[in-house]
């Protein structure tokens, strides 16, 4: 390999893409088109950096498979950073296939690992946890054991274990700053101040304060009844009830937890469950059947008193009743929480991540824009959307992909 084509890789390396460019800008073999398109996607050009990793891939020809598997894995990493999460995962597998075969172990762990981000992108907490358990991040370079610290961080924090998620962050603190990749430690950086923002709000007694997540989990662990409006369910410490597929049980549940200690009236309870502003017979019929399915549901949890303006709840053994809602007052709340990681999403990777229809994502993301609180960018297929300005630089990539050779 060349002396031109090393130094751009070790530029790379070091998170510098302009660096990089400056050796092999005007350069069209396999090697520099590879670094070229690494070097485009770490500055955010992700069409040109995935046109260019193609290019290198057909250029290094059917006898360079090593090569070819980390054009692969490398096109692969630009369409997680771009948010194309249908992006075939088949072919990340079978390049890491070919990697392992051929003895290049820091390649192959790099695939595992932008696997596990796609998981945890799309919500499969279980299966990232899984994979992360199954590696073994001690022999590898401080870079990807940042990766993996991040990503034990970031299911911890998903489970509500903040405890756990400040000692992971602590360990990719320590390997990003081996591995001296700004973008790198910009994510650490990141995901620590996610750890220590407002994550839901706490409403009791008429009230309500933001709180973090270290003081969710300490609520959660109380002996006080929790109507949980992040995750549509009724906690106490000894017992769960999911309601999120019983979202008019859901809604009655809040709206007596946020009148406790006193009275929900009628017309509220119908209101907020039926979502009409006028209430007749056929309306306080149907309460009464709700509200008996509703007091089966939380059975051993709560009780609920009719009384002569409306109903009550009565906690069967906690002192205390609290609702636990989005930090955010706002209907679309789950689609701006995934927007806040500041890169730029489909609507179909949207509708992916957050399990809802693309038709209804569109909406939300609509009704957004129309308050300016998310942008589009681009039309048609290419439109990508974000809640923040564009930067000048993005960082999207964790880390380059060494693709022409180590």
């Amino acid at each position: 390999m060349d002396s031109l084509i090393t130094a751009a890789a070790h530029a790379l390396a070091a998170g510098d893409p302009l660096g990089a460019l400056k050796r092999v800008a005007l350069r069209d073999d396999a090697p520099a088109l590879a670094l070229r398109g690494t070097a485009m996607a770490q500055l955010g050009e992700f069409d040109r950096a995935k046109s260019l990793v193609r290019r290198a891939a057909r250029a290094f020809g059917q006898r360079e498979a090593v090569a070819r598997a980390r054009c692969v894995i490398a096109e692969a990493e630009i369409a997680l950073a771009s948010r194309d999460l249908g992006w075939p995962q088949r072919r990340l597998d079978a390049a890491r296939a070919t990697l392992e075969a051929h003895g290049d172990r820091v390649n192959a762990a790099h695939a595992r690992y932008l696997t596990i981000r796609r998981l945890l992108l799309i919500g499969r907490l279980d299966d990232a946890a899984q994979a992360l358990a199954q590696s073994e991040p001690a022999s590898l370079p401080p870079s990807l054991r940042a990766v993996h610290a991040l990503g034990i961080a970031d299911i911890a924090m998903r489970r509500l274990r903040a405890g756990a998620a400040r000692a992971a962050l602590g360990r990719a603190w320590d390997a990003a700053r081996q591995a001296g990749v700004p973008a790198l430690a910009a994510e650490v950086e990141t995901m620590a101040q996610a750890l220590d923002a407002p994550a839901a709000r706490r409403i009791a007694r008429g009230g309500e304060q933001s709180i973090t997540l270290e003081q969710v989990e300490a609520l959660l662990a109380s002996d006080a009844l929790v109507v949980d409006a992040c995750r549509y369910r009724v906690v106490s410490a000894s017992k769960s009830i999911p309601l999120a597929s019983r979202p008019v049980l859901f809604a009655l549940a809040q709206t007596l937890a946020a009148a406790w200690p006193h009275e929900a009236p009628r017309n509220d309870l119908i209101s907020t469950a039926f979502r009409t502003r006028y209430a007749d017979e056929t309306h306080r019929a149907r309460l009464r059947v709700e509200i008996g399915r509703l007091r089966k549901a939380v059975r051993g949890l709560a009780e609920i008193r009719a009384t002569p303006k409306g109903f009550e709840l009565a906690p069967s053994s906690s002192h205390e009743v609290v609702v636990l809602a989005q930090p955010l007052d706002e209907k679309h709340a789950a689609v701006l929480a995934v927007l806040s990681d500041g890169e730029a999403w489909s609507s179909s990777a949207l509708a992916l991540a957050l399990g809802m229809s693309q038709r209804n994502v569109q909406r939300a993301l609509d009704a957004l824009a129309a308050s300016s609180k998310v942008q589009a960018l681009g039309r048609g297929r290419a439109r990508r959307w974000l809640s923040s300005p564009v930067p000048g630089f993005a960082t999207a990539l964790l880390l380059p992909a060494p693709l022409p050779g180590d």
